[in-house]
């Protein structure tokens, strides 16, 4: 699954004066996976169904 706006991360980079090497976008779905799967478990454990920035 993408979790990303390659043109987003593109644009952001240019902003930076910096650039994006391929293998940077399936290792930043990667990490937002991570993110989401650890804030997911966290709702579940607090018995909600709704994700929440302090689930973070």
């Amino acid at each position: 699954m993408t979790f990303i706006v390659k043109k987003a991360v593109q644009d952001y980079a240019k902003k930076k004066k910096v650039q994006v090497s391929g293998d940077f976008y399936d290792a930043l779905d990667k990490k937002i996976e991570m993110l989401l799967d650890h804030a997911a478990k966290r709702t579940s454990e607090n018995k909600r169904k709704t994700l929440k920035a302090y689930d973070l």
